[in-house]
């Protein structure tokens, strides 16, 4: 992220605020909607997020990297959200591209896996739900993890080998059948 244009915004250049704002739409949006799962709700948090980074711009800090603070304020905004609704499970329409008939079952299962996998994180604790989403849709390190959501990096890891374990183990119960949701 750009340095002088976040310096800028701060200062009260407004095109350079639209600007920034722009440039972590997509961001923001995939964020809550790793977190939220649901379209409309993470639509809504990302606007509500938006809103918060226009309002609050000076009040950011160099001493943490932008990204990260961006991070802070989409994922509690998604998790106050999350707390006010209790999400669903919702099964998402898969359109799918037959190519040739030997790709035909592989465009399936990889559907049925994608979803056994997002009902998976669904699932999880909140807390767990969070930091998986930053590690491995978000690509964040585990110092980004602790400095976002505001835990120890110790905490941060034990989150992630707990949300691993109860992963491997509902993919695991999927794949014999078991029982979903």
């Amino acid at each position: 992220m750009d340095s002088g244009l976040i310096r800028a915004a701060q200062s009260g250049d407004r095109d350079a605020l639209i600007t920034l704002l722009r440039e972590i739409e997509q961001y923001v949006y995939r964020t809550a909607y790793y977190i939220l799962n649901n379209e409309q709700d993470a639509l809504d948090a990302s606007q509500e997020a938006l809103i918060r980074i226009y309002s609050k711009i000076e009040s950011y800090e160099e001493k943490a990297q932008f990204k990260t603070w961006v991070q802070r304020i989409v994922t509690n905004i998604c998790i106050d959200k999350f707390r006010r609704n209790r999400p669903t499970v919702s099964i998402d329409e898969h359109d799918l591209v037959f190519v040739g008939e030997e790709s035909v079952e592989k465009e399936v299962m990889s559907a049925y896996v994608a979803q056994d996998i997002r009902e998976a994180i669904d699932r999880l604790p909140e807390h767990h739900r969070a930091v998986v989403v930053l590690r491995y849709l978000q690509d964040f390190s585990y110092n980004e993890i602790a400095e976002s959501l505001n835990l120890p990096l110790n905490t941060v890891k034990s989150y992630l080998f707990r949300a691993r374990q109860q992963l491997q183990t509902m993919l695991q119960d999927y794949e014999k059948g078991g029982v979903r949701g």
